[in-house]
């Protein structure tokens, strides 16, 4: 029932795909690049759904769509002049992704049907979608490729993980860490608007940057000095 789900997904992926290319005059790239990441999306959820579900639930299923418009988003970026041309549709869309952000926790409390994995599709949606925007201010010219890094880093930290184990280790919840990542989406998308200029764009993008690096910094020092104090620390 899952991968039937999921197969509809696809199927809505590739009608907006086909719509996108109609409208906006994109080129077979975006159309590739944005089924591609859907397909992704899809795999990396067969993967990692427990054996005993048969269905995502209602607010999986509202992430899911999210996921949709992200991957159309991530499509638009190899398209640079249908980018620039229609600067406040990536922009309109965007905010569509990001008001539908809200509404999968809000379906989760409201029909108990929150869950662990829902919670990581969540989160690992939200670092996909900052990478995105990050990317699109780039494409655009209105700032320099330093601003990647504000979407890189989420991953830089994984990849650390890796090597360092006591990174993976969990946080607890913070309210600081929330408002962080509200702030990062918000000036990167006020940034997207077409009446802002490079300027203004790279001091929005500097305070997410620098919101995120010392948000980083908090929690790999609990982190840190939890590791070292645990079990023959």
């Amino acid at each position: 029932m899952i991968r039937q789900e999921l197969s509809v997904t696809l199927a809505c992926q590739l009608i907006l795909v086909a719509m996108l290319a109609y409208w906006l005059e994109t080129g077979p790239l975006t159309a590739l690049v944005a089924m591609g990441v859907q397909m992704t999306i899809a795999g990396c959820l067969v993967h990692t759904v427990p054996d005993d579900w048969r269905r995502l639930g209602w607010a999986n299923r509202v992430t899911l769509a999210r996921g949709v418009l992200v991957a159309l988003l991530a499509g638009v970026l190899t398209d640079p002049v249908a980018l620039s041309r229609h600067a406040g549709f990536f922009a309109a869309l965007s905010l569509l992704a990001l008001m539908l952000d809200g509404v999968d926790g809000w379906v989760a409390r409201r029909t108990g049907s929150a869950s662990e994995l829902g919670a990581r599709f969540d989160m690992e949606l939200d670092a996909f979608f900052i990478l995105v925007l990050c990317l699109a201010l780039m494409v655009l010219g209105k700032v320099g490729v330093w601003v990647v890094a504000i979407g890189a880093m989420r991953y830089a930290f994984v990849l650390a993980g890796w090597r360092l184990p006591w990174l993976m280790a969990p946080l607890p919840e913070s309210r600081r860490r929330k408002a962080v990542c509200v702030w990062q989406v918000a000036a990167l998308m006020i940034a997207l608007l077409p009446p802002i200029g490079s300027t203004l764009t790279c001091w929005l993008a500097a305070t997410a940057l620098v919101g995120l690096g010392l948000s980083f910094a908090v929690d790999i020092r609990w982190l840190y000095r939890h590791a070292a104090h645990g079990p023959g620390g």
